[in-house]
């Protein structure tokens, strides 16, 4: 029976290599959510009660991990809310729900924590749609670079939470990893072919390239 609870600090290197299972070459030729999450630990915006595992017995077969952004209103009003991701489960394991399991504690614990509005992540809408999240565009919710992007997706915690929150989706800058330090920390597990063409990259792709620019109303 899978489990989901939060990750300890023994399980830090296998919750890794588990992300680098579940993505490698599938976004993209080999992967780096196994060197961001060990960036993520040490973020001040890191939620260390959302580093959630899901288990097998004593396997970690999946992981979700949040930090802490904000969305910059065009009001000047900052809402405080959930950037989630990576989410990810071993390829033997997908297609039973872990993936679902993780969201839905992530959200029952983001529920009860003071002042977080909502849930934002990149993913595909096809996914995210079926785990509640809506298109981040329907509350006028843009990217940092102000563009309006099919794979922004958002949960609302709380009716209404979002309903003035029209802005800017702000996250934090370690998202932004160097490839080059991804390529040397990857060194420290069993090596693995980088491959492209493969998997959802040339879907994700298309996804990651669905951007729209945003046209401000004009002043009444």
């Amino acid at each position: 029976m899978i489990q989901v609870r939060q990750e300890t600090e023994r399980e830090y290197f296998e919750t890794e290599s588990m992300f680098r299972e579940a993505f490698w070459n599938h976004y993209t030729p080999a992967c780096s959510e196994h060197y961001l999450v060990h960036r993520m630990r040490s973020c001040p915006a890191f939620v260390p009660e959302l580093a959630l595992v899901a288990v097998d017995g004593e396997r970690i077969v999946g992981g979700a991990m949040c930090l802490r952004a904000y969305i910059l209103g065009d009001n000047g009003t900052r809402y405080a809310v959930l950037s989630l991701g990576p989410l990810g489960v071993l390829p033997a394991y997908q297609n039973r729900g872990i993936g679902g399991l993780l969201i839905a504690r992530t959200k029952k614990i983001a529920a009860g924590m003071d002042g977080i509005c909502g849930i934002l992540l990149c993913g595909d809408p096809d996914y995210y749609v079926r785990q509640g999240f809506v298109p981040a565009e329907r509350f006028g919710i843009r990217n940092g670079e102000n563009l309006f992007a099919d794979a922004l997706q958002v949960y609302e915690l709380h009716a209404g939470a979002l309903s003035q929150a029209k802005g800017l989706y702000l996250e934090d800058a370690i998202y932004a990893v160097d490839e080059a330090l991804v390529m040397e920390y990857d060194q420290q597990f069993p090596a693995k072919e980088a491959l492209s063409g493969v998997g959802m990259q040339e879907r994700f792709a298309e996804m990651v390239r669905r951007v729209r620019p945003y046209q401000a109303e004009p002043p009444v």
